[in-house]
């Protein structure tokens, strides 16, 4: 059985459950099951960090982009420069990118300028995006369905309700799910769970955040993507086996960069 946490700050994680090392919360992650990552680029500042660890592990992926919470007025990154990340074949995604109302309401108008930078990106180079929507449904979907990618891209940590799951899914994107779905007061994210195809779900941690239970409250840890692939194998009626197997052919197909022999 072979699992991907499609989602996760590498160069972020709270490693003292690991003696402070890298490789051995990797390695742990392995012996759980894990037999890639994707590690996320959230600055300009972190590219380069997440781009070394692509490069130095065989395992792991990474994207680049500016999380809409990181944009900083006046100085939106230049699509130059977005464009000279993107070359290098270990970088497989944009972002992570969108929208988020719920801390910066007043910065939209910021935010919608770089979020249609990194689609732009998205539509020069094929890769696909990587989307953070936080209280914003309207604004994202109406972006993405503006942009019209030709490839797909996907929604990660996703929190909102099945309406926006269908309209996502309808244009193509794909869903990942996070620790969150299983929180005690996420029944309306586990009717998304349930509802998702089997062909578009992902699955994720974004470590260090965002801990699943039995876990919560803990820094979270990429190990723990194999505790939401065995609730959310409960939850969709099927062995973890074939959820595991499903999850990563999707994730590979997304990505196909990523793919054995690419």
């Amino acid at each position: 059985m072979i699992l991907v946490d499609s989602h996760c700050h590498l160069d972020r994680l709270d490693l003292s459950a690991h003696g402070g090392s890298l490789d051995a919360a990797l390695a742990a992650a392995r012996s759980h099951g894990v037999g890639c990552f994707l590690c996320i680029g959230v600055s300009a500042g972190n590219a380069a960090a997440v781009r070394g660890l692509a490069a130095s592990h065989a395992d792991v992926y990474c994207s680049v982009g500016v999380h809409p919470l990181d944009l900083e007025p006046g100085s939106q990154p230049a699509l130059d420069w977005l464009l000279g990340e993107l070359d290098d074949p270990r970088v497989v995604a944009i972002g992570e990118t969108g929208l988020d109302y719920h801390y910066q309401p007043d910065a939209a108008a910021l935010q919608q300028e770089g979020f249609r930078l990194h689609l732009e990106a998205a539509r020069q180079t094929g890769k696909p995006v990587i989307v953070h929507t936080r209280e914003a449904r309207a604004d994202t979907l109406a972006m993405l369905r503006e942009a019209a990618l030709p490839q797909a891209g996907v929604l990660h940590c996703f929190t909102e309700d099945w309406p926006m799951a269908a309209a996502a899914l309808d244009m193509g994107y794909y869903i990942s799910l996070s620790g969150i779905v299983t929180f005690r007061n996420a029944e309306a994210l586990r009717d998304v769970a349930r509802r998702v195809p089997a062909d578009r779900l992902l699955v994720e941690t974004d470590a260090p955040y965002l801990a699943p239970v039995p876990h919560r409250g803990k820094p979270n840890l990429p190990e723990y993507v194999r505790d939401v692939a065995d609730f959310l194998a409960a939850l969709r009626g099927v062995s973890v086996e074939t959820l595991a197997e499903q999850t990563t052919a999707n994730f590979h197909r997304l990505f196909p960069l990523t793919a054995p022999g690419a």
